[in-house]
């Protein structure tokens, strides 16, 4: 389970109603509780158990870091405190969300109790001097539908903020020679973003894979499963050739500590194993450990990401764009080896060969159906975007390997996006439609949201709530 911690510090100012701020607090907290929100509150800072005074915020900032928070929620419970609430948001350095309660009709002798929206601007204006990215929650009430939608998504930007900042990826091998277009900038990945990247020779992994073997308690639960969940046509030596590799990768993945892991699949490793490591990425990304082929680093990063804005609800998969579909104007066949993931599969896959290799070890099995996110990060030059749009499943001819034809508004204009780059052939797709969550995390992370489909200002009415 994907568990978000959220700094709950809701503020007030003085000369509006203070009564009416901490009834908030209270009402808010309550609606926190009923969406199962885990957050850390600051009733142990003052009586009110809201943000007003700089001595208390210095008390706030120590405890929200001691307890760790991924995103703070700033509540304007009445007009609030807006240089508190940006000197707060500076110093934690996590997403924020800023939001207020819409007010009631105002009193029959025109007093006005709280003036929540018109705080709003100000600490919106306060946060951009201090240079502070925030996520906007429209003004409204604790019961309406777009208060839940609006605390999920965030708790969803909060996912991939916090795994964009904890990037460690497994790098099994450097690229195939051929494959010029997944070179990346270490360096670069590490000065800009904190990604760091842990390299191992291939004879590192044949060493974990000859040890699982030995151990074969790991090995023998792997086949076992494979056997019950997938149709097997390859040698008993050959599927345990797979296991062995599923088990050695979880190994290493967890000796240097990553989330991820980017593989060389072709050629040493079927001269060292005589099997393609399709099938067992596969069932490491069934677990939610995202393994990429081709050594594509940058592939990595985009899978660690689309399952950050998935909260573990659905399995993402990794995929070549690769031919137009022979009848839908606007469709493509998104197609790889083997490697995805059996629980998105609409039918039982199959152990077997791949399309262009002549050795065991791959998936066959279609997709299912429906809408679909595609999301690549990518970048050169010194100048990193993520390509973002949404697509749908549809019918097309059987293939070989993994895959899903798909269809798009334009795939004119999604194929040069691509071709122009800084993209390339691969992308990574899940079935959920998470292109907004993503966006709004990009004013987090610093990278460019790029979206395939002019739908800018559709994702930023949903954002703001419409």
């Amino acid at each position: 389970m994907v568990k978000i911690k959220l700094g709950y510090a809701p503020t007030r100012r003085s000369i509006f109603s203070a009564p009416d701020a901490v009834k908030y607090r209270g009402l808010t907290r309550q609606r926190l509780e009923e969406l199962g929100v885990e957050f850390v509150d600051i009733d142990d800072i003052n009586e009110e158990g809201l943000l007003y005074d700089e001595n208390d915020r210095l008390k706030i900032v120590e405890k929200f870091k001691r307890e760790k928070i991924d995103g703070l929620f700033l509540p304007h419970c009445n007009f609030g405190t807006e240089y508190l609430c940006a000197r707060l948001a500076k110093d934690m350095n996590v997403p924020v969300l800023l939001w207020g309660p819409l007010d009631e009709r105002p009193e029959p002798n025109g007093v006005r109790l709280r003036d929540t929206q018109c705080g709003l601007f100000a600490t919106g204006k306060v946060l951009r001097r201090f240079q502070v990215p925030f996520t906007y929650m429209t003004n409204c009430r604790l019961s309406d539908p777009v208060f839940e939608r609006g605390i999920r998504d965030f708790l969803a930007v909060c996912n991939i903020v916090k795994t964009f900042r904890n990037i460690r990826i497994l790098q099994i091998a450097p690229r195939p020679y051929d494959f010029w277009t997944t070179m990346c900038n270490e360096g670069e990945l590490l000065e800009k973003f904190n990604i760091q990247l842990s390299p191992i020779p291939m004879p590192e992994l044949m060493d974990a894979v000859k040890a699982a073997k030995e151990e074969g308690t790991e090995v023998q639960k792997v086949v076992a499963y494979c056997r019950e969940k997938m149709e097997i046509k390859v040698k008993d030596d050959e599927l345990e050739n797979v296991a062995a590799l599923k088990v050695g990768m979880s190994n290493l993945i967890k000796k240097y500590g990553c989330n991820a892991a980017a593989i060389q699949c072709w050629n040493a490793l079927q001269s060292e194993l005589g099997i393609m490591p399709c099938a067992a990425n596969a069932l490491l990304n069934d677990e939610g450990i995202p393994v990429v082929c081709e050594t594509d680093i940058h592939g990595a990063i985009t899978a660690l990401l689309v399952e950050a804005a998935g909260m573990g609800e659905t399995r993402s998969f990794f995929a070549d764009w690769t031919i137009r579909h022979p009848d839908i104007e606007n469709g493509e066949l998104l197609q790889h080896c083997g490697p995805w993931p059996i629980s998105i599969a609409k039918e039982k896959a199959q152990l077997t060969y791949p399309l262009a290799f002549d050795h065991p070890g791959s998936l066959t099995a279609e997709a299912r159906h429906g809408d679909v996110t595609l999301c690549r990060f990518d970048g050169d030059n010194g100048e990193y975007s993520m390509l973002l749009g949404n697509a749908k499943g549809v019918e097309g001819p059987r293939c070989m390997g993994t895959y899903l034809w798909i269809e798009v508004e334009n795939i004119k204009r999604l194929e040069a996006k691509v071709v122009e780059g800084p993209y390339i052939h691969h992308c990574v797709g899940i079935h959920k439609n998470v292109v907004p969550v993503l966006y709004e995390a990009c004013k987090y992370i610093g990278v460019k949201p790029d979206l395939y489909d002019p739908i800018e200002e559709e994702v930023k009415a949903y954002l703001r709530g419409e």
